[in-house]
């Protein structure tokens, strides 16, 4: 019982100082990845970098200690950093502080689904997202997550549109004309640094090194170049006025918010005393509506107001009295001179400080990152979100799941360790739960640092205990040394990351398994694409695809005639082209025998009873009917008393003890016959063959092969 509570005591007998040795060795190897890694997926998943750290922390030992796997690494991983960051995109800025609140929140719900499933024994629930699915919406999830990267690769800004095709548009639009190139030769120098590493020893900790290169680069070069000025040093009228109504609009959209916050109770509380319907809950429907309506033509404006500022690439001038201001670039008056410096305003949702603008002429860095320890605190619950919540919720504790296993089971497969997918739910679901309480965002297995955590040795699971305290010793000592961290190399270590998503081979394999499952992939694929950033909707395309498949194929099993094949066996007569007796049917149902796919099987009884006018004797061969239910039995009952009502005799073979088991229950065996059953096809071809045959037994394709192509047949 102590085991099944705490299954690190499972592995912690088997630590001794050659484990330890490797298990340290690892842990820090995964560390090593993990820092920079965090980070990058804290800024996929909107919010601030040193959030992505807080991820680290708590989670790695936490799912270690508590799940079935030794070597499998948790953190915060790119798919679902981007749903955690599509999911709340709705109802909060991003990197704001109520953003930040629901993204706790949200891991929070998700470990107590995945706790929930765990201890129930419920994870079976996963097989609802079947592979096919699953790997088209990784396929989608990859080229999105790397996509939106673009921006800080380019090092411009854009506002996020309804659809994340739409931004990409954007994006590249901005970067024709406001590429910062520095900015871009660091990603791709990241990008090439880590790519190389990658194939010489896969062991070497590559974003480590690349990220040590570039932020060194960055920090001697001075590639941060932040200045704040006046408005009135804008020499620019025009910028100015979009200025000045930027603000005026973002004003009165604060105002408004705090204005809607006001009339939500009031109105919450009026449905519930005087009813929907009454006076009074009417009209503060209508001033909510009022607000609502005003608020969204604001953003519109901000938006676009923002959108202008932004192409605005001003450049420096002094006048001859030694002071300087800021003209666009080609409109600095012939008494002045540009020093030759470019700058662009950096703005964000809220109103701009007229008196202290921040103009940035070099590229984004991390910026500066508290030290210390995440704080502990329960994490903020609204209900209201916690209902919208739930769904997508379930969604990323699904998906975050199937992740996890899959790694956890090829892994198990190479250390021949016994994995428990329950046991590793309630692992991952204790540490979103816990995280939460530390500040964390949805958390994973991941694939890569798994890889790492393996070939590096690790034994047991003090490695990620390992990977969790030097995660810790970083955030009490070392953070400051993340300032000058280039945002796009971040961003270059997110499209790293999500190179080994990309899995055409997975389509063209599904499509050869199956024709559909290959189809509802592409289409999981185009939909996710189409839909992003509501990512959810893709994924629920493809499983209603799968289930609605699912349900068909067990409202329609293949049932088929048979005949003899070459090698003695009885086989589908339509699949290999073979002669059928007109006396005696062998008809095979393949499937469950239940209510909605019960009648379906005397349909094909007597479809075969009206096309075959010799016909004597009906043999169900029930191999494949692996279960039977109430609704199954009754029409079975029924197909006896209409067949033999008809004047034809029937008989089954091949019934399993379960499916006999109901037929003795029910009596149902009684009418059938005890002589009516038997074991295999070939006693009940004997048996019948002899009273319902009238031609010679060398003539019949139940005894000798018999091909439809009297070629085939001759040979």
């Amino acid at each position: 019982m102590l085991r099944r509570i705490f299954p690190f005591l499972e592995w912690l007998k088997d630590v001794n100082p050659t484990t330890l040795k490797l298990d340290l060795v690892s842990g820090l190897t995964v560390a090593l990845i993990l820092i920079p890694q965090s980070m990058a997926y804290a800024q996929l998943a909107g919010m601030p970098v040193y959030y992505g750290l807080y991820a680290s922390f708590f989670p790695p030992f936490l799912a270690a200690l508590f799940g079935s796997s030794r070597q499998l690494a948790t953190g915060p991983v790119a798919i679902v950093s981007l749903m955690t960051s599509a999911a709340l995109a709705p109802y909060a800025a991003t990197g704001s502080n109520a953003f930040v609140a629901y993204a706790i929140m949200l891991a929070f719900l998700v470990g107590l689904f995945q706790f929930s499933l765990g201890v129930l024994r419920l994870g079976i629930v996963v097989n609802f997202l079947s592979h096919p699915v699953v790997n088209g919406f990784t396929n989608a999830g990859a080229i999105i997550i790397a996509t939106s990267q673009l921006a800080k690769m380019f090092n411009v800004q854009v506002d996020t549109a309804e659809h994340h095709y739409q931004t990409i548009y954007l994006v590249i639009k901005a970067a024709i004309n406001h590429t910062h190139w520095p900015t871009l030769g660091l990603g791709i120098l990241a990008f090439c640094i880590m790519y190389g590493l990658r194939r010489v020893n896969k062991r070497i900790p590559y974003v480590l090194v690349a990220v040590v290169v570039t932020t060194v680069i960055s920090w001697a070069s001075g590639y941060e170049k932040n200045i704040k000025v006046p408005v009135n040093m804008i020499a620019s009228s025009e910028c100015r006025e979009l200025i000045s109504t930027f603000n005026d609009a973002a004003k009165e959209s604060k105002q408004l918010a705090a204005q809607r916050a006001e009339i939500t109770p009031k109105l919450n509380k009026a449905e519930e005393i005087r009813g929907a319907n009454s006076i009074e809950t009417l009209d503060l429907k209508h001033e909510c509506d009022v607000v609502d309506a005003r608020m969204g033509q604001l953003k519109g404006d901000m938006g676009r107001c923002r959108a202008d500022l932004r192409c605005f690439v001003l450049t420096a001038a002094k006048d001859s009295e030694g002071k300087t201001f800021y003209f666009p670039t080609g409109q600095v008056p012939p008494t002045m001179k540009s020093d030759g410096s470019t700058w662009v305003l950096k703005i964000g949702n809220q109103a701009i400080d007229e008196k202290a603008l921040l103009l940035m002429g070099g590229g984004s860095v991390v910026g500066n990152i508290p030290a210390g320890l995440p704080g502990l605190g329960f994490p903020k619950m609204e209900m209201g979100m916690v209902f919208k919540l739930l769904p997508i919720a379930a969604i990323i504790s699904l998906l975050g799941f199937m992740e996890a296993i899959s790694i956890a089971k090829a892994m198990a497969a190479k250390t021949g360790q016994r994995l428990d997918p329950n046991q590793e739910l309630i692992g991952q679901g204790i540490a979103n739960v816990v995280g939460a309480f530390g500040r964390s965002f949805p958390v994973s297995g991941s694939f890569s640092r798994s890889a790492v955590n393996i070939q590096s040795g690790a034994v047991t699971g003090l490695s990620s205990v390992f990977t969790s305290i030097t995660v810790a010793i970083v955030l009490l000592f070392f953070t400051p040394l993340l300032y000058h961290l280039p945002q796009s190399v971040l961003a270059a270590v997110i499209m790293m990351a999500v190179i080994g998503l990309i899995n055409v081979s997975g389509f063209v394999h599904a499509w050869k398994a199956q024709w559909y499952d290959g189809l509802f992939s592409i289409i999981t694929f185009v939909a996710t694409l189409i839909t992003a950033p509501h990512l959810d909707k893709g994924i629920m395309i493809g499983v209603f695809l799968s289930l609605g498949m699912f349900l068909y194929k067990s409202m329609r099993p293949k049932v088929t005639t048979l005949s003899m094949y070459p090698d003695k066996s009885f086989q589908s007569a339509r699949d290999y082209g073979l002669k059928e007796c007109r006396h005696i049917a062998l008809i095979r149902f393949d499937g469950a025998l239940f209510y909605a796919n019960a009648g379906y099987l005397e349909e094909k009884v007597t479809e075969r009873i009206r096309v075959t006018p010799e016909l004597k004797h009906i043999l169900i061969v029930a191999n494949g009917i692996n279960d039977m239910d109430a609704s199954g039995e009754e029409m079975l009952s029924l197909i006896v008393d209409r067949v033999r009502s008809a004047g034809y005799d029937i008989s089954f073979a091949g019934l399993n003890e379960k499916v006999l088991a109901v037929l003795t229950r029910t009596h149902l065996i009684e009418k059938i016959g005890r002589e009516h059953i038997f074991s295999t096809i070939s006693n009940a071809v004997e048996f019948i063959h002899l009273k319902a045959h009238t031609e010679c037994k060398e003539s019949c394709p139940l005894l000798s092969v018999c091909f439809i192509d009297d070629a085939k047949g001759k040979e």
